[in-house]
């Protein structure tokens, strides 16, 4: 049996951990430099509030209706979302992290009442250790497992825990799931279930296997499988190491000298280079893009980027920092407001597959990657992932507007909560 454990409402949960003030009140989490609403408490969802909603939009109907409105404090997300994973692996043998707020566990050797006892003191673990609300749907397939997650979600008579180990309960479960539910299920393959009157994650699962294959690519098949019991979805299938990657912020500010820029453009360096390492790759080129801010027809406008093929593939922090100012410095110009740039490594391989160069001192590349290896060991033992940087770097907060961001209270002493017990 495969279990999926969802933390209810996680970024909005996380900061009702440590502000009590904003239980069973409406409350939206926001993107960067506030722009849009990412996440909401189920009371700010009875207000017709909806995920993605512009917050320039709905501004005055949040102070009118009492809404809280805080901007994204990811670092907090993160640490609370590693504990509750650490318990979850305390607790069960075999976990796969899914997403930041969502894991599948495997239980087997688990059966019948036993299912029950250990979802219910998983879901009690969590909310005791941590303060996170969390879901949990068991069935046989990781997709089965995902639509209990959402009746345990849904409705409060299952205690958190949904639980899908018979045939007839499997029917049940689909026939009251809307296939734009169901995992795996994009956009496009919901207009062309509509078209063919599939409404239904139970009208889809009871199609002919032969009319699915001719239908669908094999990841709708896959997920045709999963609905009917036949586990396929395996980690490996899951996973596949990315070819290309970005990283880039729209500026909370207009920035015009190109020293500030650069700082930006070293901390995305810095933001890749990292996880390049952690994935085991290295980058074989470099762009770096910068534009002006399109909605100000009053500004002057441009848009350019540059290119640069790497001497030698690589995931050092110090050469693509060095060589994202290279590009920067070919397309920066005077006279203009800066609202976004970013960067983009076009190509990702292996470290074991870099071609290394004649021209390039081996030494001296032993003795960086030994260096970038100290640095991601002191980076990931402490409370910030950038105690140790290069010197052109520009913390995150100091170009990305977050003026309702909460404190970093389970990471920074000097943002802890104070008690006063005089009284």
């Amino acid at each position: 049996m495969v279990g999926l454990i969802d933390c209810n409402n996680f970024f909005v949960s996380c900061e009702r951990v440590f502000d009590p003030s904003l239980r069973a009140r409406p409350v939206v989490v926001l993107s960067n430099n506030d722009g849009c609403v990412v996440a909401l408490s189920n009371e700010a969802k009875a207000l017709g509030i909806k995920r993605g909603d512009p917050f320039f939009q709905i501004k005055e109907m949040c102070l009118r209706q009492g809404v809280r409105a805080l901007s994204g404090n990811h670092r907090l997300y993160g640490d609370m979302s590693s504990r509750v994973m650490a318990i979850l692996g305390s607790i069960v043998p075999e976990i796969e992290i899914y997403s930041i707020d969502e894991a599948f566990l495997y239980l087997d050797g688990v059966n019948g009442s036993e299912l029950e006892v250990l979802g219910r003191e998983i879901v009690r673990k969590i909310r005791r250790c941590t303060g996170i609300p969390t879901s949990l749907g068991i069935a046989s397939t990781k997709t089965l497992a995902k639509v209990a997650a959402r009746f345990a979600k849904k409705y409060p008579a299952y205690r958190s825990c949904a639980i899908i180990d018979s045939e007839e309960r499997r029917r049940k479960a689909l026939s009251l799931t809307p296939i734009k539910d169901v995992w795996g299920v994009g956009r496009r393959l919901r207009r062309h279930f509509d078209n063919i009157g599939v409404r239904t994650a139970l009208d889809f699962a009871d199609m002919d296997q032969a009319g699915v294959k001719r239908m669908l690519n094999i990841v709708g098949e896959r997920t045709w499988r999963e609905l009917n019991g036949d586990a396929c979805i395996s980690v490996e299938q899951e996973e596949t190491a990315k070819k290309q990657m970005i990283c880039s912020r729209s500026f909370g500010r207009m920035l015009e000298n190109f020293e500030d820029l650069r700082q930006a453009v070293a901390l995305f360096a810095t933001i890749v280079s990292r996880k390049l390492r952690a994935q085991g790759c290295a980058a074989v080129s470099i762009s770096v893009f910068l534009h002006t801010n399109s909605m100000r027809k009053d500004l002057p406008q441009y848009y350019n980027s540059a290119f640069r093929q790497l001497p030698e593939a690589t995931c050092d922090t110090i050469g693509l920092v060095a060589m994202a100012t290279e590009c920067l410095r070919s397309v920066y110009k005077q006279g203009y407001q800066y609202k976004k740039a970013g960067i983009i490594i076009n190509e990702v391989i292996p470290i074991r597959a870099v071609r290394r160069s004649l021209f390039t001192d081996a030494e001296e590349r032993a003795k960086r990657a030994r260096l970038m290896c100290v640095l991601d060991r002191i980076n990931a033992s402490s409370v910030s992932h950038d105690t140790v940087h290069v010197a052109a770097y520009s913390p995150v907060e100091s170009i990305v507007r977050s003026e309702r961001r909460s404190r970093l209270y389970s990471t920074r002493l000097d943002h802890s909560i104070i008690i006063n017990c005089n009284r």
